[in-house]
């Protein structure tokens, strides 16, 4: 076990297998945030072509589960996930098709609730000839009941931004699909499955903020822990490869908290004075009278509902419901 300096006090990084050392070291709701990528259950030693890469350059010691355990150990580590959260605190799961029925079983024998099915889609997937090429994982979004979840709607996009063909920024990232490529490292050491750092910022971003303590279950390349730390947050886990744990470690060590908030893109915070308020009848009758100005003015219904957010300060779907159930 080994502690190091965060923000305010200490928090440990543990190269122990994460049900001991969550048994041992955290304590009943004392996590805001889990975000992990458990083995996934297919044999180590074929993971390089999922990758695409040289294994000179992986760091030794990926410890795999057999897949007649997988279901236990899966179970038993999501139970331990549920008690260290606290109310409200959310569970963020990276998993691939092979034991996805394991994992979403798991959570079902749990009282956490389920918030999104997300799915992260990269590039250059695991080229196949006689069936699709696979290039995505799943992400599980999960939280425990009883509290206030923490979901930063506004971190990266304000609600007002738009896109060239006014399209919602913050909309479009917020979709449950998710974009982002994977980070190749030439000639570098690397564990053997990292999630890159845009897909790490995001949901840190989302899902908690400065001062929160942030845990990963299986710290692998320390990659959670990392960004954790670079968005100035706390970060604590376990690890139970020992090569693993004492190669990537030396690299947390060396990360400055909060050294990443510089790189964030900062959004505009415009604000819609009405947004997520009941319509009333004098409302919606206002509504569909500018409404048929406007297309009388001949502006299509798309720019005419652009034109009637500024001057009604609500958003466009709450404002294309509207319309709808006037017939318009």
């Amino acid at each position: 076990m080994l502690r190091i300096a965060q923000n305010k006090g200490e928090v440990p990084f543990y190269n122990l297998d994460c049900v001991e050392g969550a048994r041992k070291h955290l304590k009943d709701g004392s996590v805001d945030l889990i975000v992990t990528d458990p083995p996934y259950g297919i044999g180590g030693g074929g993971l390089h072509k999922h990758y695409h890469r040289n294994e000179e350059f992986v760091v030794d010691g990926y410890i795999e589960v057999p897949e007649e355990e997988y279901g236990e150990f899966t179970l038993n580590w999501i139970r331990e996930a549920e008690r260290v959260l606290r109310p409200g605190g959310s569970l963020y799961i990276v998993s691939g098709y092979t034991h996805l029925l394991h994992i979403l079983s798991a959570l079902r024998e749990t009282g956490l609730e389920e918030i999104n099915h997300l799915i992260w889609k990269y590039s250059f997937g695991v080229y196949t000839k006689k069936k699709y090429v696979s290039s995505h994982y799943h992400i599980l979004y999960y939280a425990k009941p009883g509290g206030e979840r923490t979901f930063n709607t506004n971190c990266r996009f304000g609600a007002t931004e738009r896109n060239g063909g006014n399209g919602s920024l913050n909309y479009l990232d917020r979709e449950d699909v998710w974009a982002i490529p994977r980070e190749y490292k030439p000639g570098q050491k690397k564990n053997k499955n990292e999630l890159p750092k845009e897909l790490l910022k995001k949901i840190v971003q989302y899902s908690s903020d400065p001062g929160d303590l942030v845990c990963d279950f299986f710290l692998g390349g320390f990659s959670t822990a990392k960004v954790a730390i670079g968005l100035d947050r706390k970060a604590c886990g376990f690890e139970k490869s020992r090569e693993a744990f004492n190669h990537h470690l030396q690299e947390t060590l060396k990360t400055k908290p909060g050294s990443l908030l510089a790189e964030l893109r900062q959004p505009t915070q415009g604000s819609l004075s009405n947004q997520g308020e009941r319509w009333t009848e004098n409302q919606k009758a206002d509504l569909v009278k500018r409404f048929d100005e406007l297309r009388g003015e001949r502006l299509n219904k798309k720019e005419s509902i652009s034109v009637l957010s500024k001057e009604m300060g609500r958003g466009y779907f709450s404002l294309l419901n509207a319309l709808r159930e006037a017939g318009r």
